[in-house]
């Protein structure tokens, strides 16, 4: 079975590390990278790509390979910031079967020539010099479309619709590009009086008869966040209704210490993991005996923010278990009263 391997980056445009065909470079695991899990969704396979090619058009997919390796910052900001949006993530595994190749890697792969070659020799073969390289093959292994290096998630966002759209036969990626990459996101986090100040000690000695928890896990490349901030966090009934927690926010990979409601010390970044987050912004609540009790993960608008408030801080969690019906029964109220429910 495939080993499944660690990849993330930063923000850049297509650049990355030069790789050249052989064995890693000295020091490749210098720099303060880190090595992270690739998603789980990716596939295991034999690594014959004429069965994987065959695969995926059977199921009306075509076939995305990535090539990278441990401690490669470009990678890891491609898994991070790009594979961590539901959007991206949404898209690549509706349209896509994904695989992981490793540039040093010796497991043995078989090209659509039938010849086997080991993942570095293949590698070599197809001149991959940066890392990560993304091919996205069609129905009979052809390269459609090639990345060679890092794009940032509105880039990648259009390479992903345009080898989805079938567009090569009609125009060119540069100009597909142009037309249809959206803007980034502002790049930075944005800061809230209500968010609570560090040391983060979150456990049973955070305060006697605390109130809920709630923790947001952030990144700065993060549209989504953005609009969190933007929108939700400026309406009226957000801001009341987020006064009735302890609030503190997170940078989904970053190095700040956390005492977590368990009573562990770790960094946020392993906390995240460990709370198993995958999207920005997500929101986990924790109970006052430190349980988590509800999460609102990814793209949310300002009803929906509000409701999750509503659903911990009023307790309606521990008698509903479902929350669409109990955002169905708020809205219900709302209207009955006279009020507006603005569901998007």
């Amino acid at each position: 079975m495939m080993r499944r391997r660690a990849c993330c980056a930063v923000l850049g445009l297509a650049l990355a590390l030069p790789a050249l065909a052989g064995e890693p470079p000295a020091g490749a695991r210098g720099g303060g990278a880190h090595a992270v899990e690739i998603p789980a969704w990716f596939q295991a396979t034999f690594l014959d790509f004429r069965e994987d090619i065959r695969e995926a058009a059977g199921a009306n997919r075509r076939l995305l390979v990535y090539f990278g390796q441990e401690y490669c910052p470009y990678c890891l900001e491609l898994m991070r910031v790009n594979f961590s949006q539901k959007d991206i993530v949404d898209q690549t595994r509706r349209h896509f079967n994904a695989l992981a190749l490793d540039i040093w890697g010796d497991r043995e792969v078989t090209w659509i020539d039938g010849k086997v070659r080991r993942e570095k020799e293949f590698a070599a073969f197809l001149k991959v010099q940066f890392t990560p390289t993304l091919l996205f093959l069609d129905e009979k292994g052809a390269v459609v479309l090639r990345l060679n290096g890092y794009y940032p998630p509105h880039k990648f966002q259009a390479a992903l619709d345009y080898v989805a759209g079938r567009h090569e036969g009609r125009t060119g990626f540069a100009e597909f590009l142009a037309r249809n990459a959206r803007e980034p996101a502002t790049g930075r986090l944005h800061e809230q009086p209500f968010f609570g100040k560090p040391p983060f000690v979150l456990d049973r000695s955070r305060k006697a008869g605390s109130r809920p928890l709630l923790v947001l896990f952030e990144q700065k490349h993060c549209g989504a966040c953005d609009e969190l901030h933007a929108q939700a966090f400026k309406h009226k009934a957000v801001r009341e209704l987020i006064a009735r927690f302890d609030v503190v926010r997170l940078e989904l990979f970053g190095t700040e210490r956390v005492v977590s409601p368990a009573g562990k010390t770790l960094s946020a970044s392993k906390w995240g993991r460990e709370l198993n987050v995958s999207y920005t912004p997500t929101m986990v609540f924790f109970d006052a005996a430190g349980r988590e009790v509800f999460r609102m993960e990814a793209y949310l608008r300002p009803f929906h923010v509000e409701s999750g408030l509503d659903y911990v801080a009023s307790g309606a969690y521990r008698t509903e278990p479902n929350f669409q019906r109990f955002i169905q029964a708020r809205g219900d109220k709302i209207r009955a009263a006279g009020g507006k429910v603005e569901v998007w």
